[in-house]
């Protein structure tokens, strides 16, 4: 049988091209090789958003229409809305009581965002013990593999912790362990220069985005800040706009012959940003009209998620008779 793979995404927001790079596009490869679960994480999405639902609820369906519109595949990929598949809350209840409060304490995932997020003292408890939610939303589907980024890693790690736990207490091999797949792509930095591309910090370019937004963002992007003539010699290493030509432009050696000009002089920001306007646009076009497809369809896409749904709550369900049982607590 294929090997289990659980990916997704929380539905704050449309996706971005920093989305792509680091997942959506690997995505797309890996759904003809393993039996890909893709989770709409909306009740992830609430622990830090739950004042604006709404919010949530409209971008689930955005979500669905980037990963179509990138070539996710129904009938290859689940994808479904974690909401709608309460055995997964129900295996976090469980999960609880196998972690102590310390530990999640020491997750170094969760303190960068605590901190990034400027909540100090007044933490979301759903926030807090987002750990033990994700490791419900893996194992509830016995999932062998999750791509995510390094920095995701102790989240993985926390995870796989948590299930050979339950394992080793109730002494059967209900789960396997999962293993964080991390692609080799250079995180995307956003278009203000910052250090990643991100819809909280307003730096991004969505797929979505049409010819004229793209190309709105693209010519104010960051790029070397001593490069102030078109004769000055100006810096590669770090220039977001080179970083960008190395991860979408597929003509290697052109984009060799622009860094070696760029670096002795004589190569504008001007033209330079206008060829990344163009192989962006190329890269990127057919998934916006692709795109722009499915919004006009939005009961096919909510069809997509329905049944979806009713495929990830079978295989849960599965899960869980095996987890009860394991418990001593299926009691009819």
């Amino acid at each position: 049988m294929k090997k289990i793979i659980l990916t997704g995404d929380r539905p704050t927001g449309p996706l971005h091209l920093g989305h792509y790079v680091g997942s959506l596009k690997n995505r797309v490869q890996l759904q003809d090789e393993y039996r890909q679960f893709i989770i709409v994480a909306d009740m992830q999405a609430l622990t830090d958003n739950a004042d604006n639902p709404r919010k949530v609820r409209e971008n689930v369906t955005q979500v669905c229409m980037d990963y179509l519109a990138c070539g996710i595949d129904p009938s290859k990929s689940t994808v479904f809305i974690q909401s709608l598949v309460p055995e997964i809350a129900e295996l976090a209840m469980y999960f609880f009581n196998l972690v102590t409060v310390a530990r999640l304490q020491r997750n170094p995932t969760v303190k960068a965002e605590i901190a990034q997020k400027g909540f100090k003292t007044e933490v979301p408890v759903g926030f807090f013990v987002y750990p033990i939610s994700q490791a419900a939303d893996i194992a509830a589907f016995n999932a062998d593999l999750v791509p995510v980024g390094e920095d995701q890693l102790p989240m993985i790690e926390q995870a796989a912790e948590i299930m050979l736990r339950f394992n080793r207490i109730y002494g059967e091999e209900v789960f396997v362990k999962p293993r964080a797949l991390v692609p080799e792509v250079a995180r995307l930095p956003g278009v203000d220069g910052q250090t990643k591309m991100s819809k909280s910090l307003g730096n991004a370019i969505y797929l979505g985005d049409s010819a004229d937004v793209l190309r709105q963002k693209v010519m104010s992007m960051f790029t070397d800040p001593n490069h102030l003539r078109v004769e000055d010699p100006g810096v590669v290493e770090g220039n977001p706009v080179f970083i960008y030509l190395d991860a979408f432009d597929p003509d290697k050696e052109r984009v060799a012959e622009l860094k070696d000009h760029y670096q002795r002089g004589g190569l504008g920001d001007v033209k330079l940003k206008k060829h990344l306007v163009d192989v962006l646009d190329y890269v990127f076009g057919p998934i916006r009209e692709q795109r722009l497809l499915f919004s006009s369809d939005v009961g096919y896409v909510e069809n997509v998620l329905k049944e979806g749904t009713e495929k990830a709550r079978e295989q849960a369900t599965l899960v869980l008779s095996r987890v009860r049982k394991a418990m001593c607590i299926d009691y009819f």
